[in-house]
């Protein structure tokens, strides 16, 4: 029977923004019968307007496909605090209407951003230990501790019972990162252990050979250069670089 049931389910990724593309993630994991699959969603950002979309200040991803299965729908999972992973909340949540998980940093952007659109009080954000397990419908899911350029990037595994999915989000292997711990090496290679049906993986210069350099060396410039500045220093840079 239980074979039976297997057999009769699928594991299903639908990515409705962020492939093949710079920002605007937003991506879906189901599991079930077809035309009956739960579903949960991770990240749902923007992206920017340029100069070929004059007069357009952010872009959203389309969610109709969601918001048509949206009785099944059991939650959004965010991997870090980026605009183009959790920008596009204010705008869509209404459309949605399911809880929100977030590591304690990333909420409390979502929280900020939420209080500027005036929306906080209506979105149930529950937040999510560094490397904790929770269950959302029918899957498992693990956070496993990566390096980016803010605050607690997380890679999301997926567990469910066809296989397991490890869901990257934006990651590079800093070795030493300003704040936080290193990439979870030991996490990563018992994950290959354990065996793995498919890895999503975000990572912008994953084509360029080489290595990329720390964010220590930008702090050590940086104070090297400003110390030897007199007067008043400005500092500028990606608005949730922190």
């Amino acid at each position: 029977m239980e074979k039976d049931l297997l057999e009769e389910n699928e594991l299903l990724f639908v990515p409705l923004g962020g492939t093949e593309e710079i920002g605007m993630n937003f991506n879906l994991y189901g599991y079930g019968p077809p035309k009956a699959h739960d579903w949960i969603i991770i990240d749902i950002g923007i992206t920017f307007g340029d100069d070929t979309t004059p007069g357009i200040d952010i872009i959203l991803p389309d969610p109709k496909y969601i918001i048509d299965r949206r009785d099944k729908l059991h939650g959004i999972i965010l991997t870090h605090g980026h605009e183009d992973h959790l920008g596009a909340i204010p705008y869509l949540w209404d459309k949605l209407r399911c809880p929100v998980y977030a590591t304690p940093f990333t909420a409390a952007l979502l929280r900020s951003k939420l209080e500027f659109t005036g929306n906080a009080r209506d979105i149930q954000i529950i937040e999510i230990p560094l490397k904790s397990k929770f269950d959302i419908g029918p899957f498992s899911i693990e956070f496993l501790s990566l390096t980016h350029s803010m605050p607690e990037p997380n890679g999301c595994i997926i567990r469910s019972p066809l296989g397991i999915v490890f869901h990257t989000g934006d990651w590079k292997f800093d070795p030493d990162p300003v704040i936080g711990p290193a990439s979870d090496l030991d996490a990563l290679k018992s994950l290959g252990d354990e065996g793995v049906l498919a890895a999503v993986v975000d990572s912008t210069n994953v084509f360029v050979s080489g290595s990329s350099g720390s964010e220590a060396n930008i702090l050590k410039n940086l104070s090297k250069l400003i110390s030897e500045c007199k007067g008043k220093v400005a500092v500028a840079c990606f608005a949730s670089n922190v």
